[in-house]
Parts: C-alpha cells; structure tokens; sequence
C-alpha cells in the first residue's frame, strides 16, 4: 500500500475507524448510519452493514478478527458477523449516545459507554447481549478501553477524569485528575504499564496506569485532542484533534515523530495498522490511510 490514501464511499461525516486484527480491512462508522467495510490494501467496499437508525458514533472489532461491533446516538449497539454483516446480538442498556465500544481480549464481553444523557460504563456478554455490570461513578464517557491483559478498564470522561478500575468487578482502582478539561481519549500502551490521555485542553498526557504519575507530556496540537493511538510496537502514540492534524510522537520523551496534514476537518478518530506501517483517521466523509514515514 504505497504512499496515502482516501477511501470514498459514505455520504457524511465519518466518527469511528478501526483496523481489523489481521490487517485486511478497515471499518468505518458514520453519521450516515452505516458501517462500511474497506479493503486495507486497496482502498475498496467490500461490505456495507445497515440497521442503525442513528448517526454511529464507534465501531470495534472482534480480537479474532469474526465479528464488529457499532455504537449509535441512539443508545444502540449492534454485534454483526464480519463477513456476512448478519446480526448477531443488539444491545440495548444504554438510553443515548454509545460513545465508545471495546472487546475485552478474550472476545466474550464488550464495554460500552454512554455520553450525553446517559453517563454510564456498561460490561455486558458479547453473545448473549447480558449485561455483567454497570459503572456509573464517571460523567458523560468519551472513551473506554481494556487493559491487554484484560483485568481493568480506563474510561475518559467528560467531567475530566479517567477511572481505572477491575475489569470483572467494576470497582475503582485510581481516578486521574491531571486534565483542566473534559478527556475525550485514551489508550493503553501495548505492555499495559502505561496509559495517554487527550481531551480539551491540547497537552497529551502518558502516565503510569498503576500510580497516576505522569511520565510524558506532548504539546504539539492546536486545539482538542479527540483521538489518541499507541503503535504495536509501544514506541510511538499517534493523536489527533481540533486542529485537523494527525501527529506521531514518541511516547517516552514527546518528541514529534512526523505530522499528516489532509482532512478538512477535525479529526475524530485514528487506529493503527496492526503491523504499525500504517494509520487510519477519519473527521470528513472520507477515511484517510497514510503510511508512517
């Protein structure tokens, strides 16, 4: 896949990308209520799943690469087998707004948070659509992700904290405090020691998943940071925001890595290529693949 590409094919705007495990495909999600499917390497629809009635807000795959799932303003979150786009399971506990949805590593629970009048973390079974439990200490998430070992969960939200807390239990491990706004992402370094943080306020934060200390600061973007991304290899973290840039900088000592300039709007998401050769972002109708340099 030399050089970057744009994949055109939804009919507004573009809030959720995400790379499929083995690195084939590429899922969207869009205002335009669909979830697409693209050829990584040729930029091509191959599937188009219908059956949300309201602008998708986050999309996630499966580890073993079979299933998706999406998340609506409607509070709605829908499990489709990958390749035939059947519905497998429509979880319903949230009342509006799923902004985010995560597998656990195992594959068999999904957490989902809730934004703008809902406000809640819920873990539920991923076959069956049971909920397990439901965090509710946060207000309005914006991001909730497992650790890669699977036993916590660090959730970004608008009242500008991050809880961490037990995966099975739901029970709180430490609450950072650091940012001056709401926290609208985060994600876990791929040793599951670390963790980076983006919301209002433009400085990117890496800190220690265990105390809360603060290891990095990164103060490159103009504007909200809204997506953030560490590579494969746990060196660099990708972010994205306001200011309509993707910027990869080294996780350790902040230092600019490279800068993509290209969407006409700001940028709402971004996941790396499983390999760590490549990025996928998304602001606009389109979804942007550039290749890390």
């Amino acid at each position: 896949m030399p050089g970057t590409h744009l994949y055109h094919g939804h009919s507004d705007n573009v809030f959720a990308v995400a790379w499929s495990p083995d690195g084939q495909y590429i899922a969207s999600g869009s205002r335009d209520t669909t979830v697409r499917l693209w050829h990584a390497a040729t930029g091509t629809c191959e599937y188009i799943y219908r059956g949300h009635s309201y602008s998708l807000l986050s999309v996630a795959w499966s580890p073993d690469g079979r299933r998706v799932a999406s998340g609506d303003t409607g509070g709605t979150v829908r499990v489709w087998d990958a390749l035939s786009g059947e519905e497998i399971v429509v979880y319903r506990g949230h009342r509006r707004f799923v902004r985010s949805v995560a597998w656990s590593p195992d594959g068999g629970s999904i957490v989902s948070g809730g934004d703008f009048g809902d406000s809640t973390v819920q873990v539920w079974d991923a076959t069956t659509g049971q909920v397990r439990y439901i965090h509710d200490g946060q207000y309005r998430n914006f991001a909730a992700r497992w650790s890669p070992d699977g036993s916590r969960i660090a959730a970004a939200n608008f009242d500008g904290t991050v809880h961490v807390w037990e995966a099975i239990s739901g029970h709180d491990i430490l609450i950072y405090d650091w940012h001056a706004g709401p926290v609208y992402t985060v994600a876990w370094s791929p040793d599951g020691k670390s963790i980076v943080s983006g919301g209002q306020h433009a400085t990117v934060t890496v800190w220690d998943a265990a105390t809360g200390n603060a290891l990095c600061f990164y103060d490159g973007h103009h504007g909200s940071v809204k997506a953030v991304g560490w590579s494969p290899g746990g060196v660099n973290i990708a972010s994205g925001g306001d200011d309509a840039t993707v910027q990869v900088w080294n996780g350790m000592t902040g230092e600019l890595v490279t800068m993509y300039k290209g969407h006409t709007r700001w940028v709402r998401s971004l996941d790396w290529s499983p390999d760590g050769e490549f990025i996928a972002s998304a602001s606009d109708k389109d979804v942007h693949v550039w290749r890390v340099k």
